[in-house]
């Protein structure tokens, strides 16, 4: 059975998590892959600078909700499972959801680590403007 998650809610995590991590790398470059898998050229920005305030749908809001907890390694409890469970994700999903922000928990701080800038293009990709030239 394949989980529910699209690529790009895979890539709205990792950008929700990357911005919690404070990694500008991993934010720009997801959040470029995010616009291009969701034809939403606005939402991966919103989530990078205040998820809360982004303007997401239940599912989505419920998927970082959990998303979140995992990353900042909250004790995990079934109301969690049932959150994500409201909106359709069962416990596969709740699996991958929490694998994408621990693996990102830990790839943030290498990219710190390292002070990884992203290449330029990602900052126009899905945007609908062509990349800068050098």
């Amino acid at each position: 059975m394949r989980g529910q998650l699209s690529k790009a809610d895979k890539e709205l995590i990792i950008v929700a998590t990357s911005a919690a991590n404070r990694c500008p790398y991993c934010v720009i470059a997801h959040g470029a892959l995010h616009r291009i898998y969701s034809k939403q050229p606005e939402l991966a920005d919103q989530v990078a600078v205040n998820w809360e305030l982004a303007e997401l749908g239940a599912r989505e809001r419920a998927m970082l909700e959990f998303a979140l907890a995992v990353c900042r390694a909250d004790s995990i409890t079934e109301q969690h499972f049932a959150r994500l469970a409201a909106h359709g994700f069962d416990r596969e999903d709740a699996w991958d959801i929490g694998a994408i922000a621990a693996f990102f928990a830990m790839a943030n701080r290498l990219a710190r680590c390292l002070a990884l800038r992203p290449n330029a293009e990602f900052h126009t990709l899905g945007r609908g403007r062509a990349a800068p030239t050098t």
